[in-house]
């Protein structure tokens, strides 16, 4: 396979292996252990250094991120011959908000930092996870190995990537006076992403259409509705955020609880956390 067969100038000569085929499972597969790793690995490595030290990481992240999709999207641009085609890979969807949101969380600072943070957390995996084995739509039309696929599956995977690693290295900070700022986040894209459907007829969010994905469900369920599906959508991200939070404070207190039994259980221990306090 050449370099311009990979880029997909002049059109794919190789057909799309499709949706759920055992190349596009394994494929994805592949991304996503990879990604379980280095989460897992750097983050339980890094756990215990400083900020800052913790902080390079995301920084290559957010810097690699936002490359390969600067990239992809001069592609395209050539490929379809439109230096306007950028209006259709705006990061308008809620796996490439992480485009913005995760250089925001690896350069800024304070309470926009905290926030950021928290945000890719939430969405960071559950992106990942329906932008490679959901992404029916991509699979669908183009070959597993192409510009398309492979971009988008390594962006989606880091987006993953950095939830894991913020969560296991202690970065973030899951504070519940964020939950409003986080959740309004969702909200300011959701709109910008419908009205941006309105003007170029696009799939910003699929608040459209299902396109393929597991959306498709709640398409079926509304009967088609222009009205009440971009509402079934929104009605998903809310519960997944309530239901989100609500794990994460569960597995917090059993955490917790199980220390505080620890530490009880040990007077040695206990003197130590004592002293320290003081």
């Amino acid at each position: 396979m050449s370099l311009i067969e990979f880029l997909g100038f002049g059109g794919y000569s190789r057909p799309a292996e499709g949706y759920m085929s055992w190349q596009h499972l394994t494929f994805v597969t592949a991304l996503v252990a990879i990604m379980f790793l280095c989460g897992i690995i750097l983050g339980k490595r890094n756990r215990i250094k400083s900020d800052r030290e913790k902080n390079r990481v995301l920084i290559v992240a957010a810097i690699l991120i936002d490359s390969l999709e600067l990239f992809k999207i001069i592609v395209l641009s050539v490929r379809h011959g439109n230096p306007f085609y950028f209006v259709y890979v705006l990061p308008l969807f809620m796996c490439s908000i992480q485009l913005i949101t995760i250089p925001v969380a690896a350069f800024a600072k304070g309470r926009v930092k905290e926030v950021s943070l928290d945000f890719v957390t939430v969405f960071g995996l559950l992106g990942a996870l329906l932008g490679t084995y959901f992404a029916g739509q991509n699979y669908g039309c183009y070959p597993v190995i192409s510009l398309d696929n492979v971009v988008s599956g390594i962006t989606h995977c880091i987006s993953g990537f950095a939830s894991l690693y913020i969560l296991i290295s202690g970065m973030r900070s899951m504070k519940k006076r964020d939950i409003p700022v986080t959740s309004a986040i969702l909200g300011v894209f959701c709109v910008l992403a419908y009205l941006a459907n309105l003007v170029w007829d696009c799939n910003y969010m699929f608040l459209s259409r299902g396109d393929a994905t597991p959306y498709e469900i709640v398409m079926t369920i509304v009967g088609g509705s222009p009205v009440l599906y971009p509402i079934g959508v929104v009605l998903l991200f809310i519960i997944y955020i309530v239901a989100y939070y609500n794990v994460y404070y569960l597995i917090e207190n059993m955490i917790h609880k199980k220390h505080n039994k620890t530490a009880s259980a040990d007077p040695i221990h206990e003197e130590a956390v004592t002293l320290y306090a003081k």
